[in-house]
């Protein structure tokens, strides 16, 4: 028997209906590329690099000559005229330290930049994992109100048999009201770290509609001890030892600025009166009497001795930050295996041992609610240990850059035992 053309059509604009309502996914390795590609502040960073070319290509540039025309005595016939250039020349190696003042500057627009980088890598680490988190919370509450209809349901039962007083009902009712309003909740916690998340993408909206990861686990801490040891390897430090160099440079720049410039200058002179032709040659420099900027030394002296503290005082800030991310995420991650393997496991049995003692009449309803709301405070709980697991190693991330390879970082003893 043939299939009506009406069917077929139907099935098609059904089809068709539910692939344009799909909406895409992303995984944590899209989010990161195209943060890289379209995040606007790491692409405003990125212009320093070429602001620091500009310079370092202006400081080794050479002063300009000057051309200068003179005439003495405006009288056509008695008027004398003077035609000079004149050529700075820059002694006490000003250029070589302008080119140094540069350099340093380039490292440094080099090395914010990759600063910028790994801080970007881990605002997007840390929001792809509070939108996955969202995500799973929306599932969990969504679970959570699946448990409170069952419960509502087996209540009824039980109080249309006469089995249950209405109160029971009324009690399941009003739980299963709190259930549907901590799903909308959820739903708008959702929604809200999708488009912060977006935001780092450099995307006005959530173009996607759910997140792709293997599990919600952001892994193994690794050991303090060993990302210590990588501290002088870090961006952050590397740009606090290139403003301890570009403060040195600076420092030998204005010293060489007390030398003053020699300025010689070659031209020709002509006299209408006398009707002859001379040459003239000339040297001039400034007398540094009173100006030997003896101001500006000292004060590219204390930088220079400033950039060294700052310098010791992100050392000592980077290894507290990471002794307190490690141990948090250490910690974190014991409290969320807890949970995996023993803490939720025990109250999903708790409820459906509950569930099924209200219906042989061997538990009151309290039991089972009871039972309901220790696995939704779990559950909670549960959450709160991965976001602080997260937050620590996106914050490990922020200063030692990407840790998805482990292999070279010895992990923490407390997690493996």
């Amino acid at each position: 028997m043939p299939i009506p053309r009406k069917f077929v059509l139907l099935c098609l604009l059904l089809a068709g209906a539910a692939s344009a309502q799909a909406s895409p996914s992303l995984s944590l390795p899209q989010a990161l590329a195209a943060a890289f590609a379209n995040n606007p502040e790491l692409a405003a960073a990125g212009q320093e690099i070429g602001i620091a070319d500009g310079e370092r290509r202006q400081a080794g540039l050479i002063p300009n000559p000057e051309l200068a025309w003179e005439r003495e005595d405006t009288r056509r016939d008695t008027s004398t005229t003077t035609v000079t250039l004149s050529q700075p020349l820059e002694l006490g190696g000003k250029r070589g330290a302008r080119i140094a003042v540069a350099s340093a500057s380039q490292a440094i627009a080099q090395l914010g930049l990759e600063r910028q980088r790994n801080g970007l890598r881990a605002d997007v680490v840390q929001a792809f994992h509070a939108a996955l988190r969202a995500q799973t919370a929306v599932e969990l509450a969504q679970q959570s109100q699946a448990l409170t209809e069952r419960g509502l349901r087996v209540a009824q039962g039980r109080v249309a048999a006469g089995q249950s007083a209405p109160v029971e009902a009324t009690r399941a009712q009003v739980q299963l009201a709190q259930a549907v309003a901590a799903v909308r909740r959820a739903q708008t916690e959702s929604s809200v770290a999708y488009q912060a998340l977006a935001r780092l993408t450099g995307s006005p909206q959530a173009s996607f509609g759910q997140l792709q990861a293997a599990n919600l686990s952001p892994g193994v801490a690794p050991s303090a001890d060993a990302l210590l040891g990588q501290v002088e390897q870090t961006a952050e430090w590397r740009l606090a030892a290139a403003q301890v160099e570009h403060g040195d440079a600076s420092l030998f720049s204005e010293k060489a600025l007390r030398i003053p410039n020699l300025t010689v200058s070659l031209g020709s002179q002509y006299s209408r009166e006398d009707r002859e032709r001379v040459n003239v040659v000339g040297l001039s420099m400034p007398l540094p009497l009173f100006d030997r900027n003896q101001g500006n030394v000292l004060a590219a002296a204390r930088r220079a001795d400033q950039a060294r503290d700052l310098r010791n005082a992100v050392a000592l800030r980077l290894r507290s930050e990471t002794r307190s991310a490690v141990s948090q995420w250490a910690m974190a991650m014991e409290d969320v295996q807890a949970y995996d393997r023993t803490i939720l496991p025990a109250a999903q049995q708790a409820v459906d041992t509950a569930t099924r003692g209200f219906e042989m009449g061997k538990f009151a309803f309290l039991d089972v609610l009871d039972a309901q709301r220790t696995l939704i405070e779990a559950r909670g709980l549960y959450l709160e240990a991965l976001a602080l697991a997260s937050d620590a190693r996106a914050q490990v991330e922020r200063i030692y850059g990407d840790l998805d390879d482990l292999s070279k970082y010895p992990h923490s003893r407390s997690n493996n035992d």
